[in-house]
């Protein structure tokens, strides 16, 4: 619960509605997307501008509170739970499209604005606005901002990074502060945007964002390859890269994700298959059927058992429907879902495949295998039991085992879901001691009371690296 006088200091600047600590409130935000993770906040707060956010924060800093700000808690790696308690910072009610800029082509939004929502009016003024992520029908802009979100089409168009030109941020100390704008050149000091994207809500409260918007594709093609080898699939996503094309979208589902996606999406996939690719070009029309006819040639060399063309728009559409619901249609078979994402060099996505399969007997868990195949990010998916604890315990050793062979492959612990909590024990096998000792003094330069989602990103102790023995 509150303390009354910070309670009654908020409330001066929301209104009584907009400050909240009874049980409910307080219950519905101590968790995100992430499961097992779960702690109370004190109380939860909704402010609808920069000027509410700063003096909000300012309230906090004097009486040293944690904030942890959040969008829609699609999170999955433990970002948004309020571990050390504080104050819960929710941003929908900041959810406007501020400005959409023909002559510059982008657009300035708040945080709280719903990704798709977003998504569909830039589409209808006919231009584009590229990052996808799977959970893009709940997930907020600032959300993404935070995760640096990527998506199905990260391969080709990138991730929210690359379409971040500008940000108004408040600091721990209320303090706000402007980054980048509509340029497409600014180096004027250091890259203070890039910085925040993906700073997972540690360094800064988001409260606006200037995007980067492009012309849409003109044409689309999109094809399924079905495989009843799944290292052919792997090899088939190297090859198609090798042959300098970079396609819009390029996802893999192993035979487990297959069958819970047909069970979910009713497609008539066949269930014998080891594994599906899902490719999807687009530009102009020449240089699709150029690509597809190529990809099509590549596909049946590493023995696709079937190769087949959507008939339409709406078909096309379907199965990337089916493709964003595999973490849904996998979470129906057992209580407990754990869905990861390592990720690594392309090249590497067959041995990486190879690697998870090997790991799960190992250990002897139930774990799927889909994801951005294009570009190296895949998604690990065990279906567990909380309640099993023993069971639990063997999940966790597999996916340290997983991360340990990421790295070891050229990759990393995290490709789109962040660090947060879940990942903060192996940050350190990724960027070492010293990457770790630059990062902290980031920390402290943004956040010197560590006041902004605390217990995220660093962990209060690095895990011990596994020896892994191939084969």
């Amino acid at each position: 619960m509150l303390q009354e006088e910070v309670k009654r200091e908020l409330i001066s600047i929301l209104g009584s509605a907009y400050v909240k600590d009874d049980p409910q409130s307080l219950v519905t935000h101590s968790y995100d997307g992430t499961p097992m993770l779960q702690s109370l906040p004190d109380g939860v707060v909704y402010p609808s501008s920069t000027e509410e956010v700063s003096r909000i924060m300012k309230v906090l800093s004097r009486y040293k509170i944690p904030v942890v700000g959040r969008g829609s808690g699609t999170n999955l790696c433990g970002g948004t739970v309020p571990v050390q308690g504080g104050i819960v910072m929710v941003m929908h009610r900041m959810n406007r499209i501020l400005e959409i800029d023909l002559e510059n082509l982008t657009a300035t939004v708040q945080p709280g604005l719903n990704t798709k929502q977003f998504s569909t009016h830039v589409e209808s003024l006919g231009l584009f606005y590229p990052p996808d992520p799977s959970s893009m029908a709940i997930s907020t802009i600032g959300g993404n901002i935070a995760e640096c979100s990527g998506g199905l089409r990260g391969l080709k168009y990138g991730t929210t990074k690359d379409y971040v030109i500008g940000l108004e941020a408040v600091l721990a100390s209320g303090d706000v502060i402007r980054t980048g704008g509509k340029l497409m050149k600014d180096v004027a000091g250091y890259d203070l945007t890039k910085l925040l994207v993906g700073s997972e809500g540690t360094l800064a409260i988001i409260t606006e964002a200037t995007l980067k918007l492009i012309p849409p594709p003109r044409y689309k093609k999109t094809m399924l390859a079905m495989y009843k080898d799944l290292y052919g699939a792997a090899r088939t996503v190297s090859k198609i890269i090798e042959n300098r094309i970079i396609p819009a979208t390029l996802e893999i589902l192993d035979n487990a994700t297959i069958r819970v996606v047909d069970d979910f999406a009713k497609l008539g996939l066949p269930l014998d298959m080891e594994a599906i690719l899902i490719i999807e070009q687009d530009g102009d029309q020449e240089a699709v059927e150029r690509d597809i006819a190529i990809i099509t040639e590549v596909c049946r060399s590493e023995h696709a058992d079937q190769v087949s063309i959507a008939a339409s728009p709406e078909e096309a559409e379907k199965l990337l429907t089916a493709r964003r619901s595999a973490f849904t249609a996998l979470a129906r078979l057992r209580p407990t879902t754990i869905l990861e994402d390592a990720t690594v060099p392309r090249s590497k996505i067959a041995d990486m495949v190879i690697e998870i399969n090997r790991i799960a007997k190992k250990h002897q868990v139930q774990i799927s295998t889909f994801g951005h195949a294009g570009d190296g990010n895949l998604h690990p998916t065990a279906t567990t039991d909380a309640r099993n604890k023993e069971e639990i315990a063997r999940v966790e050793e597999a996916f340290e085992e997983i991360f340990e062979a990421a790295i070891r492959l050229g990759g990393t612990i995290t490709g789109e879901h962040g660090v947060g909590m879940v990942k903060s024990p192996y940050l350190e096998w990724k960027v070492g001691p010293a990457g770790m000792d630059v990062m902290k003094a980031i920390k402290n330069s943004f956040d010197p009371d560590h006041l902004l989602n605390p217990g995220k990103v660093f962990a209060k102790e690095t895990r011990k690296r596994v020896v892994i023995q191939r084969g």
